[in-house]
């Protein structure tokens, strides 16, 4: 092993090279395996008992779900009004106009959403933003305020389980269900603005996202080209047993969470202040990772390397070479292995996975416009 892979800490936000380690203690597999057996008694129940049971007053396990169902819908609710609400959205609103909107998923979930246009009418394209495993759209403003002053509209959605949207605070059922609401978000944004060129934009596990997206043909045709920052390429279970038990835990207790959350965070920047604001933002899910949401990003990482050569869309993928939350040389492998023609790598020496939250952030996100204005000009 790497002194690279040993430095690795355990996911909190984003995704890692080293998903937290399910089985890391004989407690946790104890649990695991309790879990399936009271579930496996419940299924082999008869069906008469049942039905009796339904019949009468509800039973202490529909009661207690009942009360789970009311708190994850309070903690929704508490979440869009924070989200709604969140600082700096409305400052200088003399040179950009912003808004934000209610986008019903694939699945009929309440997805929140924003955007922010330049008071110009002279658009020069459209930059959609999904962000990474645990933190939400908001967290985007000042980049999006960088795009409006080139003339760029932005658009971000946040996940389901995240910042303002529905579901519970973390977790993600399904990341396929996320490149759903990805697809179909962009096709509604390209209906309401017709004619105006749309990049997908993907941050750590949203880049996975993104790059899954633009891999489905009546995708990829409605983007001029994605941008991919610090994407989570090669994701790698602690141990090979957990990747081969993963997929029967996820259905068996899929919002089981293994790990207490890391009070500290995980070094995302070079930034103090950026790292304090991350880490004390409401919005932003500091707990533990739940075992589905651990298989999804196993699962679609997994995907993503097998497929690297057949991956044709344009692209831009950036990273820091000190990421310790993803890995850059998976960025390297995609843009070596990638058929794509118009593709572009940068690796910023010594940064860490939040480039856009860095010190020189400015400079890394006029490097993406000058990236879209590019291949803006060689249409």
């Amino acid at each position: 092993m790497s002194s690279a892979e040993t430095e690795m800490e355990h996911l909190t936000s984003g995704a890692s090279n080293r998903i937290i380690p399910l089985l890391k203690a004989l407690r946790a597999s104890l649990i695991f395996v309790y879990t399936f057996f009271l579930s496996f008694l419940f299924f082999i129940l008869p069906r008469r008992r049942r039905l009796s049971s339904a019949a009468g007053p509800p039973s202490p396990k529909k009661h207690l779900r009942q009360r789970w169902l009311v708190r994850e819908e309070e903690d929704t609710f508490r979440r869009r009004a924070l989200a709604q609400d969140y600082l700096g959205m409305g400052r200088d609103e003399g040179s950009y106009r912003w808004s934000t909107s209610i986008f019903y998923g694939v699945r009929n979930k309440a997805l929140f959403c924003r955007s922010w246009f330049p008071v110009s009418e002279d658009v020069k394209g459209i930059l959609i933003i999904i962000h990474g495993l645990n933190e939400h759209s908001g967290r985007y403003a000042e980049f999006a305020r960088q795009l409006t002053s080139c003339n760029f509209a932005v658009y971000a959605m946040d996940w389901i389980g995240h910042g303002g949207s529905d579901g519970l605070h973390g977790y993600v059922p399904s990341l396929d269900h996320v490149v759903a609401d990805t697809g179909a978000f962009l096709e509604k944004i390209r209906s309401e603005n017709p004619g105006i060129p749309c990049f997908l934009f993907g941050h750590s596990t949203g880049g996975a996202v993104v790059l899954k997206a633009a891999s489905h043909p009546h995708i990829e045709v409605m983007v001029e080209g994605i941008i991919l920052t610090s994407p989570a390429l090669r994701v790698k279970p602690a141990h090979p047993i957990v990747g081969a038990v993963a997929p029967i835990f996820s259905l068996v207790a899929p919002r089981f969470q293994f790990k207490g959350a890391n009070k500290r965070g995980i070094p995302v920047s070079r930034d103090p202040a950026a790292l304090l604001a991350k880490y004390s933002d409401p919005l932003v899910y500091t707990g533990p990772i739940r075992v589905r949401t651990g298989h999804e990003i196993l699962r679609i990482s997994s995907y993503l390397m097998r497929n690297f050569n057949s991956v044709t869309v344009p692209f831009f993928v950036l990273h820091g070479t000190a990421d310790k939350v993803t890995d850059p040389l998976a960025s390297q492998d995609l843009y070596d292995r990638a058929a794509s023609k118009f593709k572009d790598i940068k690796l910023y020496d010594g940064f860490l996975h939040d480039l856009l939250f860095e010190p020189e952030r400015e400079e890394i996100a006029q490097d993406i416009i000058n990236w879209m204005e590019k291949k803006l000009f060689t249409i």
